[in-house]
C-alpha cells in the first residue's frame, strides 16, 4: 500500500533531507522511523529536497509499506517515534501518486528581519538588520516571473535543463519582517536562495532593479547577488492537479 503524508520540520539541526552516511538528515530520520513501524527497509520519496538549514511547512511525501496499518495509525506511529522537531500532520492511503512527479508547482517563503539582531530567531530568520529598499525589490522581482533559463540563480549540473516558470512572487513588510514568496514550477538546486540573494542586493542599492534582466539573459551566476542563508528559507507547499486530502 503507498501512503502519502505532509510534515513539517525544522531544518536547523539537520544536513538537508536527503540521505547521508554518518550525518542526520530528515530522510534518513524518517526512514529510520519507518523501518521500526514496519521492520524492513522502507524509502521515502518528498516533493523536493531541501538543503542544510532549510525548514519546511507542508513537506509532502510518499513511500510503500507491506503491513497492516491504517493512515490515522500511520500518523500516530510515526508522531510518536519521531523526534519533536518533525511532525506528520496528515496521512493518506493514495496508490498511484508520485510525490516528486505529480507536483505542478511548489511555493516557498523566505523571511527576513530589518530590524534589530534576534538571538531566539537566528535559526529561523535571516538576520540582516539593515534597513531595504522594498519597492526597488518588488520592482525588480516582476522580472523573474514568467517561463525563464534560471541559469545565473542556481547549481546547475551538466546539461541540466535550467528553464523554470515563476507564477508568482509576493513581498511583504510587517513591521521590521520582510516575506518573499514564491510559486513556482520547480525550483532547481540554491535557486530560490539566489533570487533572494539578489534582491536583497537590489534593495541596498548594490544591484539596480534594470540589471535582473541583464542577470537572467547572461545565464552566467557570477554575475547575480550572493546566495542567502538557508535560515529564512521554508517550503511551503507543493501544489499537485487534485486536492490530495
Amino acid at each position: 500500500m503507498r501512503f502519502l503524508i505532509v510534515f513539517s520540520y525544522d531544518g536547523s539541526k539537520y544536513f538537508g533531507f536527503q540521505k547521508q552516511k554518518e550525518k542526520k538528515t530528515i530522510q534518513k530520520t524518517m526512514e529510520q522511523a519507518l523501518y521500526k513501524i514496519a521492520k524492513t527497509e522502507v524509502k521515502i520519496t518528498p516533493s523536493g529536497r531541501t538543503d542544510t538549514g532549510v525548514h519546511a511547512l507542508n513537506q509532502t511525501a510518499h513511500f510503500d509499506l507491506d503491513i497492516n496499518i491504517t493512515a490515522d495509525e500511520l500518523k500516530k506511529a510515526l508522531n510518536a517515534i519521531l523526534p519533536a522537531d518533525i511532525y506528520v500532520k496528515k496521512a493518506k492511503e493514495k496508490n498511484n501518486f508520485h510525490a516528486r512527479f505529480d507536483a505542478i508547482k511548489k511555493e516557498y517563503a523566505y523571511y527576513i528581519n530589518i530590524g534589530d539582531y534576534n538571538v531566539f530567531e537566528k535559526d529561523y530568520v535571516m538576520q540582516l538588520n539593515k534597513k531595504l529598499d522594498v519597492d526597488k525589490m518588488k520592482q525588480a522581482s516582476k522580472f523573474f516571473l514568467g517561463t525563464h533559463d534560471f541559469s545565473s540563480f542556481c547549481k546547475k549540473r551538466k546539461e541540466e535543463d535550467a528553464q523554470r516558470t515563476i507564477f508568482d512572487i509576493k513581498i511583504v513588510t510587517s513591521g521590521n519582517k520582510i516575506k518573499i514568496s514564491i510559486i513556482g514550477s520547480g525550483f532547481l538546486r540554491y535557486m530560490v536562495r539566489n533570487m533572494v540573494g539578489t534582491l536583497i542586493e537590489v534593495g541596498q542599492e548594490k544591484i539596480s532593479v534594470d540589471q535582473i534582466k541583464k542577470i537572467l539573459q547572461s545565464k552566467d551566476r557570477c554575475k547575480a547577488g550572493a546566495k542567502a542563508p538557508a535560515e529564512g528559507l521554508y517550503l511551503r507547499k507543493a501544489h499537485y492537479k487534485k486536492s490530495c486530502f
